[in-house]
């Protein structure tokens, strides 16, 4: 097949590029995306239904390779290893708007795969593996209806950029991925300083334009080259099996799935299933015990996502008995752990999140590869990681390191929370969400913790953050319902989950799960509106628990203090061979960080050694004042004099004549190498020569 290509404009002069035909041609759909001199690959290969499956397993991996930055992996393995954070979050960013476009009960094997091939660290590369992932799929013979079109779109000075480059992005006050199809979003994701509902409204109507252009330039080239798309056989329930499950089940469905409290819903709804199979075991006999238990778990999962459906869309009747704009009962709770820094529970409804905060010195700041950035490497002092433990949800499981949903939670409250941490607070932060129980949006629970844990630390925040999720449920005959607030049942039922983070002035936060193919944006912006009533009803819990930050950092916080020292000075601080400095710490148990620009960062388990490093530092690096008293050590003696040294690094001479108010004959009659003697400056001359005085000490001291 010819190499094929689609060209289009979608900023100004800027362009890109579509491509497919001249690379991975064995695979079922392979698409080449470019802007600017960054290139990325992406293939879909599909395998057979895999069987005893009740989901579709639907796989993406994408790489950033070092190669394609012209730079070698760090450490010993010269060879790229496990998928980096930024690797992972980019997975699930190609992931969520892709996986709704595959038909239900689809259930073949998909391997979607992104691979960097080319940086210039102007472009970034994660939007354009989305578009290719459209691209691919759209080439192939798989049954996916899109396309879809991904962009990231910046505000710099009150302008919206489309794809903005990396030195804008620095200036932006927003970074929204979008994604979705012409006038419908399917999936956003970002971060923002404390932007309006409204400035959000105009950047995704903005987004939508360049998305236009997009999936029209797919359409183009698979018109040219795309295969011809396959009858693929889908898996849906039998359809006898299905109606004598809902026969019966329906005179007791609707009061199970109406039960408000999460454990005693499952256990009737579980022995429920149980006795539906029971009762039809014997009339489906021709099935296997494995056929006939996959088979009713899928048709059961059905009937109830439809009667729950049923039941919000006609009664507006949630799970738990809420209306469909309350929110669950609020709590909030700090100091609840000891030794710790700063710790706090939250807990909305049935979920909590107990989140701890430590604080540290720059060594404790988290390093990670940056491949598009001139140096390749990325710095972070504010962290925060999330963990969810099975005992969160009742569960037994395989217990391991984080997956992509925690790794992709913890980012989302890390950003989030990000904003309101000062630019200049000197301590290095981190917060860890432990899930105690899981109903619904830890993640946003997740966020209000770490600002009650980061404000009873004394961090002193500019403002709360706090988050939650609005959810949807829509029906065949166009209905559509926003609630605010959902449950686990609601999101596993239905068709949204929009979490939106922020504090009273603005977002800060936001992440867009969806089950349909694409919402009007119009609708998403509602549920915005939802978000926002919510946050202030919860910043109010947030703040009648803890008002403001603590005036002062928690005292089972390290001391830390900055002091700024003349950047020629760092020489003398360090000392040969950093023998002064570590010299410091060994005596003092404290931990220096020095910057080029003089700033020396000083970190101590209390003030009494805080106060003593500080000293040492300053000591060594202190100019020489002329007429002040220095107690000096004894370097060198000669004939006509010593030299002392009155500063780390620093000597002056003391002349014979200058030791004492009477004629010495020899040096060593006064003093001898390593001695201590008091001495006062008198003279410091054009080249930084110092003269040193004894007697005019002594005369001073009044000895």
């Amino acid at each position: 097949m010819a190499e094929e290509k689609v060209v289009f404009a979608f900023d100004g002069d800027r362009t890109m590029e579509i491509s497919t035909g001249k690379v991975a041609k064995l695979a079922n759909g392979a698409a080449v995306v470019r802007l600017g001199d960054s290139v990325v690959l992406t293939t879909a290969c599909s395998g057979e239904p895999r069987e005893g499956t009740d989901f579709f397993p639907l796989q993406v991996d994408y790489r950033e390779k070092y190669a394609a930055a012209g730079k070698f992996p760090g450490g010993y393995i010269k060879r790229e290893g496990r998928p980096s954070t930024k690797e992972i979050l980019t997975c699930r960013m190609i992931d969520r708007p892709i996986r709704p476009l595959f038909p239900n009960g689809f259930f073949n094997e998909v391997q979607v795969c992104g691979t960097m091939l080319a940086c210039d660290g102007v472009n970034e590369p994660d939007v354009l593996a989305m578009v290719g992932a459209s691209a691919a799929l759209m080439l192939s013979d798989l049954p996916f209806n899109g396309p879809i079109g991904a962009v990231r779109v910046g505000l710099v000075d009150g302008k919206f950029i489309i794809n903005p480059t990396r030195e804008e992005m620095e200036k932006s006050k927003l970074e929204l991925i979008y994604a979705g199809s012409p006038d419908k979003v399917i999936m956003i994701e970002g971060e923002a300083e404390f932007v309006t509902e409204a400035q959000m409204r105009d950047a995704m109507y903005a987004a939508n334009e360049a998305i236009k252009k997009q999936c029209a330039a797919q359409i183009e080239l698979a018109t040219k080259a795309g295969r011809t798309k396959k009858q693929y056989k889908l898996y849906p329930v039998p359809e006898a099996l299905q109606k004598r499950l809902e026969a019966v089940c329906a005179d007791r469905i609707e009061a199970a799935c109406t039960i408000p409290g999460k454990e005693d819903r499952m256990v009737a709804l579980d022995a429920l299933r149980d006795d539906m199979r029971n009762t039809l075991r014997a009339e489906f006999a021709d099935m296997s015990d494995a056929d006939f238990a996959l088979e009713t778990a899928k048709g059961f999962d059905d009937f109830v996502r439809t009667v729950t459906r049923n039941v919000i869309l006609t009664k507006q009747f949630r799970p738990d008995g809420r209306s469909i704009t309350e929110i669950r009962p609020l709590s909030a709770e700090v100091d609840v752990l000891p030794v710790v820094h700063g710790s706090a529970l939250f807990s909305r409804g049935e979920t909590q999140a107990l989140v701890i905060t430590t604080l540290g010195n720059e060594k404790d700041a988290q390093e990670y590869d940056d491949l598009c950035s001139p140096t390749g490497m990325g710095k972070k002092r504010f962290y925060l990681h999330y963990n969810f433990p099975n005992f969160s949800v009742g569960e037994v499981g395989r217990i391991a390191g984080p997956g992509r949903r925690e790794i992709g939670h913890g980012n989302l409250a890390e950003r989030s929370v990000s904003k309101v941490i000062p630019k200049d607070f000197p301590y290095v932060i981190r917060c860890v969400s432990e899930i105690m129980s899981s109903n619904g949006s830890t993640s946003m629970a997740s966020v209000c913790g770490a600002t009650l844990s980061l404000m009873a630390a004394g961090v002193p925040i500019t403002a709360p953050v706090a988050g939650i999720s609005c959810g949807l449920v829509t029906g065949e005959n166009g209905e559509r319902l926003l609630l605010t607030d959902i449950i686990g049942a609601e999101d596993h039922f239905g068709d949204m989950d929009f979490k939106v983070c922020g504090t009273r002035d603005g977002i800060t936060g936001f992440q867009l799960d969806l089950k349909l193919p694409g919402i009007p944006i119009d609708l998403l912006c509602e549920g915005m509106e939802r978000d926002r009533i919510a946050r202030l009803k919860i910043l109010d819990v947030i703040e009648a628990c803890i008002p403001e930050p603590r005036k002062e950092i928690s005292p089972r916080a390290p001391r830390m203090c900055v002091v700024k020292i003349n950047p020629e000075k760092i020489g003398a601080l360090i000392g040969k061979g950093g023998e002064n400095i570590r010299a410091i710490c060994e005596e003092t148990g404290a931990d220096i960080d020095i910057d080029d620009d003089g700033t020396v960062k000083i970190m101590a388990a209390d003030q009494a050694h805080m106060d003593a490093a500080i000293e040492r530092v300053n000591a060594s690096t202190a100019e020489a004042e002329i007429g002040k008293i220095y107690r000096g050590k004894v370097v060198t003696v000669r004939d006509f004099g010593a030299f002392v040294e009155i500063l780390p690094g620093m000597d002056g001479l003391l002349h014979i004549s200058e030791m004492a108010d009477y004629r010495v004959n020899k040096v060593t009659d006064i003093c001898k190498e390593g001695d201590f003697v008091s001495v006062k400056v008198i003279d410091i001359d054009a080249s930084g020569k110092i003269r040193l005085s004894r007697k005019a000490a002594l005369k001073e001291m009044g000895e």
